[in-house]
């Protein structure tokens, strides 16, 4: 089963037994060994394999690549709480290769979380306000979203995010943001 999905993972990247030999330093002889199930590979060599593959080893192992699935419980999302009280849960998964994250931040009122630098171009951004109201600043313009209002914006400009009424606003950004996905403020 595992070298199955060595196999099908060598494939599907469009490499041959050589080409990931080159690519995870291992010998093209073990390669084939650990494809054909003829050779139980130590877990340095699997880490090699995985890491020439583009994979984790845990992924690699546990076969969560075939199914196209990744599952993130409630209680393994990313909860900041930032200056100014205000707070944002990552919704989704980390998927390698994905630069799409889904957001849903809560400000107290009257707090401004601040102004965000423009991401890189074909950066997009997506806005649906749950309750309250948000004040959006995208370049030099400024917008009023209510409860059940949603934008849409180019993020390659600078944008802000901030509460000026009196009531808590939440709201969730859907972003495609064109650089690596690591935590960061929103």
């Amino acid at each position: 089963m595992l070298g199955e999905r060595v196999r099908d993972l060598r494939l599907e990247r469009g490499l041959t037994l050589n080409g990931l030999a080159e690519r995870c330093d291992v010998s093209v002889s073990m390669l084939s060994s650990v494809e054909r199930g003829e050779k139980a590979a130590t877990i340095v060599v699997l880490d090699r394999i995985a890491g020439g593959l583009g994979t984790r080893l845990t992924d690699l192992l546990t076969g969560q690549l075939d199914r196209g699935v990744v599952l993130r419980r409630a209680a393994d999302q990313d909860i900041a709480d930032e200056p100014g009280g205000w707070r944002r849960i990552i919704l989704t998964p980390v998927v390698p290769g994905v630069n799409f994250e889904w957001i849903r931040s809560t400000l107290p009122p009257g707090c401004d979380a601040g102004t965000f630098p423009a991401y890189a171009p074909g950066s997009h951004e997506f806005i649906a306000v749950e309750a309250g109201e948000l004040t959006m600043t995208i370049g030099a313009e400024q917008l009023v979203l209510t409860a059940g209002d949603s934008l849409y914006f180019a993020a390659d400009v600078p944008h802000g995010f901030a509460n000026n009424a009196g009531v808590e606003c939440s709201y969730h950004v859907a972003a495609l943001n064109m650089r690596s996905r690591k935590p960061g403020r929103r």
